[in-house]
């Protein structure tokens, strides 16, 4: 967690945590998922909005956000391949997940009970 319930005291009462990382587990300890219906509640004065699947409710937008921040990575990708992009970019690296049909990431590797192998030894 990012954000505990003890740093909440270090903030004005009445201002607002949007934690979009819900759908993932949470960026704060006071974090629970709600809904569009009961959007919000209060925690130690501090207004939460963790409603899941934000970007549903503005699919248009939300789909222009999401091609202007993976674009650059998908050109990167295309342009040199899976390989020479993670070299040449340690964020593109951090994005492999599957290489080679084996998992390369961590935590993935871990959620499902699966071997993990680092991206750099299929190289």
């Amino acid at each position: 967690m990012l954000v505990k319930r003890e740093h909440l005291q270090t903030m004005k009462r009445g201002a607002v945590i949007v934690d979009v990382a819900i759908d993932q587990g949470g960026s704060t300890e006071t974090s629970r998922p709600t809904s569009h219906h009961d959007p919000i509640y209060e925690v130690d004065g501090i207004i939460h909005y963790c409603v899941t699947n934000m970007p549903g409710a503005m699919p248009m937008t939300s789909t222009i956000a999401l091609t202007n921040a993976t674009l650059p990575y998908i050109q990167q990708i295309a342009n040199n391949g899976w390989a020479q992009a993670a070299k040449r970019d340690p964020s593109t690296a951090k994005g492999i997940n599957i290489a080679r049909g084996l998992v390369t990431h961590r935590k993935i590797a871990q959620s499902f009970d699966l071997r993990y192998r680092d991206w750099r030894v299929l190289l």
